[in-house]
């Protein structure tokens, strides 16, 4: 009966550490009002270059930073809670290691994000060329790439993809094969069929940028 006894207690004490290790293991997987840190930082930056920020990129995740998440949220077919949790980092291009509140950070720089760039230009280019040939296909692609090495643009696949006003994002699907074998073409092989300073397309041809190309139903512009 002593052995008994002894076991629940040990069973008692064992849940309670995990009521209290989960949550805080969930809170270092995410960022909300309260946080603070390089990562808060690095998530400032990027709502700010965006369009979605217009406060100080100071590393505390306050009541601004809360509404600009919750606008990037919105924008971009995610619930709009106000906070950075797995869906949202990976739509930012941010990869949430360590702990929420304190000055440990990720890069957001290595081989996993950018295999998630390169799956989200695949999701873009099979939204924005559905039905387009291979070569309209290539030339969305292109256009994305140019936008991410011009000085006016955002310097990442998921900065451009996901700056205010750009693109339509709320619907993106899985990408098709061909998708993804543009995607393939333009930035692992190099081919390209646009100079690098064609910034725009659309499915109109009347604008006031210079055209360069009409390209299956896409017009594509300097």
């Amino acid at each position: 009966m002593r052995g008994l006894n002894r076991s629940i207690v040990a069973l008692l004490a064992l849940l309670l550490i995990l009521c209290i290790a989960v949550p805080e293991m969930a809170d270092a997987a995410m960022l909300r009002q309260g946080s603070s840190g390089e990562q808060v930082k690095m998530l400032q930056s990027k709502l700010k270059r965006w369009g979605y920020y217009n406060g100080n990129v100071d590393g505390i995740f306050g009541s601004g930073t809360a509404q600009a998440v919750k606008y990037f949220q919105k924008k971009n077919g995610l619930t709009a809670d106000g906070i950075v949790g797995e869906a949202t980092a990976r739509a930012l291009g941010l990869s949430l290691t360590g702990s929420s509140g304190g000055g440990s950070s990720s890069s957001g720089g290595s081989s996993n994000s950018g295999d998630k760039d390169l799956y989200l230009l695949a999701k873009l280019v099979h939204g924005e060329s559905r039905g387009e040939p291979y070569k309209g296909k290539v030339a969305v692609a292109a256009v994305v790439l140019n936008r991410v090495k011009s000085s006016s643009f955002p310097n990442s696949i998921s900065g451009v993809i996901y700056q205010k006003g750009q693109f339509s994002t709320s619907s993106l699907k899985a990408p098709n094969a061909a998708a993804e074998a543009a995607v393939t073409s333009v930035f692992i092989n190099g081919n390209t069929v646009l100079p690098s300073d064609v910034l725009f397309f659309r499915n109109s041809g009347s604008w006031d940028h210079e055209l360069y190309a009409k390209i299956g139903g896409n017009y594509f512009y300097y």
